[in-house]
């Protein structure tokens, strides 16, 4: 009779649907309260006198009689079905659910069933969880406030449509007005279940006690210690309670108080009942329904007990019990914490030096991880609701960082070592558990013939069990032995049961220690949800950061920070399948904390590395050459003997003197930042990546991620430039930061995996760009403006002098201080320096921005070129003509504003030019694999072949920064220049007269009496001498593009420059000729930096004794200034 009634499958099937309809309420119950997810007919204006009629009138609602009212879902009615029916069918879930729990308790007080958690302790166990779980859900039903509107309106809807009323509404309309008041009604309907339920509470009496101890209890009796007994440290921790040892706690309380709430009666009659349920309410204040609902059992039974009558004597016993939790409960489990925390940590370090011991001792993993979970969750309820006390400190933990990483450890090493588990539990069961079983049967005077093929099944099961199934790969499913083991409980615990468990606690204890045994097989997972699961935390997003922030306080506490986003691993284990819709918001929910935690930890760890490179950094600078003078002047006045520094001057300390300590118990600033970092690094060691729903998380590529941030930034910073003052670092010392910052950088290395030389190359390109890939500018940019509006635009108006001699840019003796000394940035180091830091890239970008001035000056030239377009004409024919050439320059408009133009455009190239050798430096230091086809092929390649492909190859050379004879850049730049539709002839025309315009302009230069030349500069104060250079790229850029001969034409202006600067010769009383020599000499530069240009041209042209007595005179001048 007993196998007919299916206890056993009902129990299970009840309590998943149960937990599953319990979770939809909470869910339909946290939309409905949501004004963002309620449903939009309780937010809409036109359905608000259609709200208030139906809760009026629940539920006998008359939708002839209120048409007035219901006339707006009458027009939206098939809306409102789709849009209600999921709500509807989940109300009646509840009713079904609660028919066939009535029947089922009905049908266990029937057969007079046997509860003792000692026993029959799966059954047990079902029983209880379903009682409290059907509790739950009628109260998660009474606080959802929409649901009379909801299924009054859904109704309404369906009767429109369908004419007649739902079936299903009648029962549920009187359902939902019964549970007004849940717990009156829920007491009443449990009256006849008392004698079992209470049975069934008795039992824990055995369990809860012994379980419900103090950390002082705890410490005595040396709980969760492998070491306190090292004889024993092999012997298998087994006990008559095998799953007693590590059930959750919250859960016991939870049945003990809901269960005395609904029967009561036992509390006035059985002084055991009494003293159980006085002991789980000295035990906190609040106990969980689901998810973040929470019961406040003090105030709930005292409320639920002053309406009864015949229980005022409970009253003080409640607030006697509520004063004992408010003064006592907090102190206690703050107690317990530390205790576990302890313990923990021995257990988990005992175990990765001896992970074997998982055999014998796992059951040692799954008491702490449960214990340690009650704790967790005790504080994180109670934390979200502190009460009125005098210690609100005992509600916060800022070591709760440890306890969730130790408890993280131990699952990690249940995954990690299960082999070994499984392999000792298999030998085990079969080896001893399968004997010991068979001798229990044997013993047995009674055995039923259904039992007898149960416990038969058992022993074979077990005794079939071998290491080759284990070594081969097999899975193992042990899931029907254990269902199987739950039938024979419920068989076997019916009143008249022929086999009654009860008179054979021998077999109970076997079998309950044979199903710990068998889930350490194929169940572990499954037994860490039970004992580890930390998914309620989703719930209390507050609480859970306030612990975090906590934590990340506590410098102790920095090498546990981890636990906290791996945690957020938990939150999938929470899903149910009756309740799909709030998978995304979890999801949404776990993915926000993870990354805020992980974003936290990186940002903390991100700042003490920078802090620790930017000390090193400073270190560094103490060294650099510029700091040497101060050292040797000091040495050579003390070699000289001449005055001593006073005794008030404080000597300067030499670099490396913060290395020397008398004593090492002495902590410097970077002693404090590397403990740090090593405390924040080691929290990375707890896993390289997890999952949180489906993504894989991976912590060390956030610490990557934020230094990428934060490097780019301070590299940006340690640039130092200021727009307004045009101020900024040199090339060299910013190379020198950075490169002492990358150098303290590889040493993270040695903390954490995690790729340095990865994150150096990533931040270092970026660099190279114009922005990064956040949007901000780069060096490149900084240095772009600074040299283009700083040092060109200064060289452009002759403030600056480019110095040939020493390849770089100088400042002019002026009456105005320059705010920084140009030679200090653009000389061999500093552009060396600079195409270091900025590479082919940002040259690149330096090299568009210096073309786009060009060209600028190049569409200012042509428009004076055109507006002096028929004199530079009749010029170009007669230039061998004094007379009419004096006559013809008397008209030409513009030649000082031409030569200015052209000297700028000259300052810019000659810029490039610098820059373009610093570059081919670096890239032959970096990569001379590369340069020497690079060259090889670019030596192969004449102007006169195909322009395309000279032009090509040009190009590239042009990029690894070798000299080309036609400069890409510039070819390109002119050619997208607008030209008005003009043809190639009128464009080659006025080449052609920018070229006479310029050699007819040369006799102006020698008014300028900065036109003169400095021999210690190898160039004019006035930068005139960058005419050369200007004058060879352009020519050569221009015809280029037009598909002319570059010689030829550069030929006819070497023609008219001789010519008419050989005229300055004949006047001899004119003020021309005062730099007349200087002038002479650009002629020479001129040939001697084109590629197309000879000195023997030169020579046709201009005869070479003037040269030289140009050169000897301007080296005389020189040397009368010097003397």
């Amino acid at each position: 009779m007993a196998y007919q009634f299916k206890l056993a499958e009902k129990l299970v099937l009840l309590n998943d649907r149960g937990q599953g309809v319990l979770i939809r309420m909470n869910h339909i119950k946290k939309v409905c309260t949501d004004p963002k997810r309620r449903p939009s007919y309780f937010t809409d204006k036109s359905m608000e006198s259609t709200t208030k009629y139906i809760n009026r009138k629940f539920p006998n609602i008359d939708i002839r009689g209120g048409s007035q009212h219901l006339s707006s879902i009458q027009k939206q009615k098939s809306a409102v079905l789709e849009g209600l029916h999921s709500y509807y069918e989940s109300f009646i879930d509840i009713m079904e659910f609660r028919d066939h729990v009535y029947e089922l308790l009905n049908t266990i007080d029937a057969s007079q069933c046997y509860f003792n958690i000692a026993v029959n302790f799966d059954f047990t166990k079902n029983y209880l969880d379903l009682i409290v779980t059907y509790a739950s859900v009628i109260y998660m039903l009474s606080r959802i406030d929409d649901k009379k509107a909801i299924v009054g309106m859904y109704n309404c809807a369906y009767e429109f449509s369908n004419g007649n009323s739902d079936p299903s509404f009648p029962r549920l309309g009187q359902m939902f007005i019964e549970y007004d008041h849940p717990w009156k009604k829920l007491s009443e309907e449990f009256g006849p279940h008392t004698k079992s339920v209470t049975e069934a509470l008795l039992s824990l009496l055995m369990v809860y006690p012994r379980r419900n101890l103090s950390a002082d209890q705890w410490r005595n009796a040396q709980l969760l210690s492998l070491l306190a007994s090292p004889a024993a440290m092999l012997s298998p921790a087994c006990c008559d309670t095998m799953a007693c040892e590590y059930l959750s706690m919250e859960v016991v309380e939870r049945w003990i108080l809901i269960g005395f709430l609904l029967c009561h009666s036992s509390l006035n009659t059985n002084a055991n009942s009494q003293n159980l349920w006085k002991m789980a309410l000295r035990n906190g204040l609040y106990i969980t329904v689901i998810r973040d609902e929470v019961l406040n059992i003090h105030k709930l039974s005292e409320d639920f007990f002053d309406s009864l009558k015949g229980y005022s004597k409970r009253i003080p016993d409640i607030k006697e019990c509520k004063e004992y939790v408010i003064t006592n409960c907090g102190a206690l489990r703050r107690e317990k914490r530390n205790f576990l925390r302890n313990a923990l940590k021995e257990l988990t370090k005992v175990l990765e030096d001896e992970p074997a011991l998982l055999g014998p001792k796992v059951l040692f993993v799954f008491m702490a991880l449960s214990f340690s979970r009650d704790e967790v969750l005790w504080l994180v309820r109670h934390a979200e609701n502190i009460p009125k006390t005098k210690t609100p400190e005992d509600y916060a933990d800022s070591q709760m960082a440890e306890l969730l990483y130790y408890m993280e450890k131990l699952r990690t090493l249940l995954a990690q070592h299960r082999y070994v588990i499984q392999r000792y539990h298999l030998q085990y069961l079969s080896q001893y558990d399968a004997l010991a079983l068979n001798d229990t049967i044997q013993g047995m005077y009674v055995c039923p013939e259904e039992e007898s093929v149960l416990m038969s099944s058992f022993v074979s099961t077990l005794s079939a069990m071998s290491l080759k199934h284990l070594d081969a790969g097999e899975e193992f499913d042990l899931k029907p032995f254990r269902l199987d083991w739950l039938r024979l409980q419920a068989y076997t615990s019916i009143g008249k049961a022929p086999l009654a468990l009860k008179e054979y606690p021998e077999l109970a204890k076997v079998m309950n220690m044979a199903q710990f045994h068998t889930r350490m097989m194929d169940n572990v997972n499954e037994l860490l949800c039970e004992t580890a699961d930390l998914s309620i935390l989703c719930f209390h997003p507050r609480v859970f950061e306030k612990l975090f922030s906590q934590s990340s306080e506590d410098v102790s506490m920095q090498r546990y920070l981890t636990a906290f986003p791996v945690i957020c691993s938990h939150f999938s284990q929470c899903l149910h399948p009756l309740c799909p819709e709030e998978t995304e918001d979890l999801e949404n929910q776990s993915l926000k904390l993870c990354v805020t935690f992980l974003e936290e930890i990186s940002r903390q760890t991100c700042t003490v590395v920078l802090e620790i490179c930017a000390e090193q950094c400073n270190l560094h600078e103490k060294l650099l050459p510029k700091h040497s003078a101060e050292t040797i002047s000091t040495a050579r006045n003390k070699k000289l003997k001449k005055s001593l520094p006073k005794k008030g001057d404080v000597p300067k300390e030499k670099p490396g003197t913060e290395s020397l300590r008398k004593d090492r118990v002495i902590v410097t600033n970077l002693d404090k930042m590397h403990q740090a970092l090593t405390e924040l690094c080691a929290s990375y060691s707890i896993c390289a990546d997890f999952t949180v729903f489906k993504h894989i998380i991976v912590p060390a590529e956030f610490l990557l991620s934020q230094l990428e941030i934060r490097l780019n930034k301070v590299i940006v910073q340690m640039a130092n430039y200021n727009q307004s003052t045009h101020e900024i670092a040199r090339p060299s010392d910013l190379l020198a930061g950075i490169q002492a910052y990358v150098t303290s950088l590889q040493s993270l290395s040695c903390y954490i995996n995690i790729d340095v030389t990865r994150l150096v190359k990533s931040v270092l390109l970026q660099q190279t760009q114009p922005l990064d890939s956040y949007g901000a500018q780069t060096i490149t940019t900084l240095y772009t403006n600074w040299f283009l509006e700083g040092l060109l635009r200064q060289a452009s108006s002759a403030l600056i002098v480019h110095c040939p001699t020493t390849q770089c840019f100088v400042n002019q003796n002026t009456e105005n201080e320059q705010s920084f000394h140009a030679e200090e940035y653009s000389d061999i180091c500093g552009l060396r320096s600079l195409a270091e830091l900025i590479g082919p890239y940002g040259l690149k970008f330096l090299n568009e921005n210096l073309m786009w001035h060009i060209i600028s000056q190049v569409g200012e030239l042509k428009k004076l070129v055109s507006d002096n377009m028929d004199v530079l004409v009749q010029m170009r024919a007669n230039y061998e003509n004094p007379e009419a050439m004096s006559e013809l320059q008397k008209k030409l408009t513009g030649s000082e504003n031409v030569l200015k133009r052209m000297t700028i455009v000259g300052v810019i190239l000659s810029f490039r030019s610098m820059i373009q050798d610093a570059l081919e430096e670096i890239m032959d230091r970096h990569c001379p694999f590369l340069m020497r086809p690079i060259k090889c092929l670019k030596d192969f390649i004449y102007p006169d072949g195909d322009i395309k492909v000279t032009l090509g190859v040009y190009e590239m050379a042009s990029a690894a920064g070798l000299p080309c004879e036609i400069d890409p850049a510039l070819v390109s730049a002119i050619s997208n220049m607008q030209t008005d539709n003009s043809s190639i002839e009128e464009e080659f025309k006025i080449s052609c007269l920018l070229l006479v315009f310029i050699a007819v302009s040369l006799p102006t230069l020698c008014l300028d009496p900065n036109s003169f030349y400095s021999r210690q500069h190898g160039g004019h104060q006035n930068n005139i001498h960058c005419l050369a250079t200007a004058v060879n790229h352009l020519a050569a850029a221009m015809f280029t593009v037009q598909r002319k001969n570059i010689q030829t034409q550069l030929q006819e202006f070497l023609k008219v420059a001789s010519s008419i600067l050989l005229q300055l010769g004949q006047n001899v009383d004119r003020v021309e000729i005062k730099n007349r020599d200087s002038v002479y000499l650009l002629l020479h530069m001129i040939v001697e930096q084109s590629p197309f240009l000879s000195q023997d041209m030169l020579e046709m042209c201009f005869p070479y004794v003037l040269l030289r007595n140009a050169y000897r005179e301007v080296h005389k001048t020189f040397i009368h200034t010097m003397g």
